[in-house]
């Protein structure tokens, strides 16, 4: 039998074997060059002519973002129609009724932002009109615009001097039309063929061994999932997410899963070396992100194959590892490889129960989410990665006393504001979401026990409020289960939370993308700091490192690491 180590490592490199084509093709696509999918274009002048846009209109930075924003706020209002009316329109065989007011706002808001927490139950929660008129078409809607985010910033970054960020409308209908269709039909198949189901019929009922009757939920299933990886998402059509047998139906689909979810993240740094020509920046980008997503990903595995040492302490043989709330076919080394991918990239789809991972685990999960740029989400990895690099950049500058350049453009006081600002609102905005949620928790009536907001007390109720607001801000959209979230609070206050976590990022990113067009480009000379060096890459690095760990360690102590001592 293969070991899992190995069979993780080449599901790894097979997704970046498969994104450096990928990336190139990409950078072409956003240039405007001729493809083998350009006979879409007709297709593409009829989407433009009926919304009457004119793809040709060169916009700058305010323009781009208000047309971001615009389109934004259009599906908004559409998609939360809709959930309030779910139930009195057509495709509901199962006859579950409409959404609740705010449970309609968050969930929404939620596929919205890419972030897709769910506090319902997809097989109850939501009609198969609702799954793909809502959330399957928002999890595209969502993906179009963080690649039309991501790209609008390297546009910025080019030598030569532009007037516009490009079109937004020509950036978005392209990552939908050239992009993330197509991906989505060839992975569509392949889950057909591993036996997921594509079905309008209604649920299955099922005559067990002991005369019970079962109502068993099927659905368009696999219309939903490719977009759900592909673009960063993570909704699941079923409340258990990739532990479900339909949504995950076997080793196989295991492996479609791990490959596709990482695979447009990894292509989007390959897309920016080929489009900048800046192929040894890509690689040192490329570079950093694995290490990272290794420093995430390999503690969690370890902890979860090691087990919990209460269990051993019993007298009970350990050897399958913390099996606690892990789906069974999968087992603790592969469920706690999908989550440390997961949790970076991060989609947030799951094949266990974050709830039930040890302690330890917790805090790299956090850390993965609150860094979210070892390749992060499409289009919004490289935005935070870009983030990073400004803060690296300023300091390694400031170090060897030289004036802060990328890409030949100088760094200057405004840029460096912005993502300080960026930086301090994603510590802030979590924190400040749990004080508020731990005090009313504490100090309300009908804030307590009676609305069952954890049946887990202590340092591990913290972490589950602490992890509720990080996945939200980070739109990772996973959560601790014990959570009972599926109230007014949790909903109204999530929702803000996604929503500033959603689009703070990506209006900094614009706004940089768009002072950037107009600096003047310094060739670069002995005096110069390569930013596309390996040096470079590793103080990097460390500067993200050093800079969470003194954001967010005296937080994980009143958590997760307490927690851990409790096992002692």
């Amino acid at each position: 039998m293969v070991q899992p180590s190995i069979i993780s490592i080449l599901i790894f490199l097979t997704a970046m074997l498969l994104a450096w084509p990928l990336g190139k093709y990409m950078a072409g696509v956003y240039k405007g060059e001729r493809s083998w999918l350009s006979f879409l274009e007709p297709v593409e002048n009829f989407i433009y002519k009926i919304c009457g846009i004119n793809p040709l209109i060169e916009m700058n930075w305010k323009q781009y973002l208000v047309s971001l924003l615009s389109i934004n706020f259009i599906w908004l209002l559409w998609a939360v129609l809709i959930l309030l009316l779910q139930g009195h329109l057509f495709l509901n065989p199962a006859h579950n009724p409409s959404m609740e007011w705010s449970l309609a706002i968050n969930s929404a808001i939620s596929f919205l932002t890419s972030t897709n927490v769910q506090h319902y139950s997809g097989e109850t929660g939501a009609t198969y009109f609702s799954q793909l008129a809502v959330f399957t078409f928002l999890q595209f809607l969502s993906a179009a615009t963080s690649l039309a985010a991501g790209i609008a910033l390297v546009r910025g970054l080019m030598h030569k001097s532009r007037e516009s960020l490009g079109n937004f409308y020509r950036d978005f209908v392209r990552s939908l039309t050239r992009i993330l269709l197509p991906l989505s039909i060839v992975a569509a198949i392949l889950f057909l063929f591993s036996g997921m189901p594509m079905t309008f019929a209604g649920p299955h009922t099922v005559h067990t061994l002991q005369n019970d009757t079962v109502q068993v939920a099927t659905g368009p299933v696999a219309a939903m999932i490719p977009i759900k990886e592909l673009g960063s998402n993570g909704g699941g059509f079923f409340s258990a997410n990739d532990a479900h047998p339909f949504e995950n139906p076997n080793f196989f689909s295991f492996i479609i899963h791990s490959l596709i979810v990482l695979l447009l993240p990894m292509a989007f740094i390959f897309c920016i070396g080929y489009f900048l020509d800046e192929k040894k920046f890509s690689r040192m980008i490329l570079i950093v992100m694995t290490i990272g997503l290794l420093l995430v990903t390999i503690p969690i595995i370890m902890e979860e194959v090691k087990g919990s040492p209460a269990i051993s302490e019993m007298g009970a043989q350990n050897i399958s590892g913390n099996m606690e709330g892990k789906e069974v076919r999968f087992g603790s080394y592969y469920s706690a490889y999908y989550s440390g991918i997961n949790m970076a990239i991060p989609a947030g789809t799951i094949t266990g129960m974050h709830d039930s991972y040890m302690p330890l685990s917790g805090i790299y999960m956090l850390v993965g989410m609150h860094i979210d740029a070892f390749f992060g989400g499409l289009g919004s990895g490289w935005i935070n990665m870009f983030f990073y690099l400004i803060v690296a950049t300023f300091i390694a500058s400031l170090m060897i006393g030289r004036s802060p350049e990328i890409f030949g453009k100088k760094i200057e006081t405004r840029e460096m504001q912005l993502v300080i600002g960026v930086s301090v609102s994603q510590i802030l905005v979590p924190l400040l979401f749990t004080a508020i949620a731990c005090f009313i928790y504490l100090h309300y009536p009908g804030g307590n026990d009676t609305l069952n907001w954890l049946s887990n007390k202590g340092p591990h109720g913290f972490t589950t409020m602490l992890y509720e607001y990080v996945s939200c801000f980070a739109g990772n959209g996973s959560e601790f289960s014990e959570l009972g979230n599926n109230t007014v609070f949790w909903n109204l206050t999530t929702s803000i939370v996604m929503l500033l976590g959603r689009f703070i990022p990506i209006i900094v990113a614009i706004m940089i993308g768009g002072f950037f067009l107009h600096k003047k480009y310094i060739p670069p000379s002995l005096g110069s700091l390569p930013t596309d060096s390996y040096t470079f890459g590793g103080f990097l690095l460390m500067t993200i490192i050093v800079l969470n760990a003194l954001s967010l360690f005296s937080v994980y102590i009143l958590g997760p690491i307490s927690e851990h001592f409790m096992f002692r």
